[in-house]
């Protein structure tokens, strides 16, 4: 295999790996932030305990996990667009 075509594809799936690292760290930030504005003492007893914290915490996770999936397919789809024309 050339050294070239090894390299830049080493670099293109690196850049790729990165970005999806940002837009899922982004996603969950931006998720917890939301979550910030959700009544949940009517649904939790104690909303100020450890356990609260934590649930609101793996809420922001995977919300945040299904967005970012979202936006990362969509930038995979807009990608294949132009091998259309």
């Amino acid at each position: 295999m050339d050294t070239g075509l090894y390299d830049e594809l080493s670099s293109s799936i690196g850049s790729s790996g990165l970005v999806s690292m940002v837009i899922s760290l982004f996603c969950v930030a931006i998720s917890w932030w939301a979550l910030q504005n959700l009544k949940l003492d009517l649904v939790i007893r104690y909303p100020k305990s450890p356990q609260a914290r934590l649930l609101h915490l793996l809420l922001a996770i995977v919300l945040g996990h299904f967005v970012a999936g979202f936006l990362l397919d969509y930038l995979g789809w807009s990608g294949q667009i132009r091998t259309m024309f």
